[in-house]
């Protein structure tokens, strides 16, 4: 399961994730927000992380203005490691050595063909584990 959520400033590329992401055949979830009408980033952010608490072997794509704001908000959940990415490379790397399990994408910045890449740099990108798997269960507070 892929969730989705953004604010009213990345609405329009998570749209285009949704179909993309729809048109290969993955289960996606939409969790909001629906229109270009304002609002506040953490409402879909909190959202997504609920569920992925839920369904922890989901990965999430969530999208504001910059990516930073709605990253901020998910990184606020233990268990949810959130990256605003802004190329490939970056969302291979937060797979690979963070463990990633949203990737964060700026609604203004990154156009939807790159945004195609990244996704897909995400999701096909598993984590080395190692030497990594120490830092990474060392992100959450108890």
């Amino acid at each position: 399961m892929i969730y989705l959520a953004s604010d009213h400033a990345g609405f329009t590329l998570k749209e285009e994730m949704r179909k993309y992401l729809a048109e290969k055949g993955e289960a996606v979830e939409d969790l909001g927000t629906h229109s270009e009408e304002s609002t506040d980033y953490a409402i879909y952010a909190h959202k997504l992380a609920e569920a992925i608490q839920k369904n922890p072997e989901a990965k999430g794509i969530a999208v504001c203005g910059s990516g930073l704001g709605i990253s901020m908000a998910l990184n606020r959940h233990n268990g949810i490691r959130a990256a605003r990415s802004m190329s490939v490379e970056d969302a291979e790397m937060t797979r690979r050595h963070n463990d990633a399990n949203v990737l964060a994408l700026s609604g203004r910045q990154t156009d939807t063909e790159t945004a195609k890449q990244m996704v897909d740099k995400f999701l096909t990108t598993e984590f080395e584990g190692g030497r990594h798997e120490a830092r990474v269960k060392n992100i959450d507070l108890k």
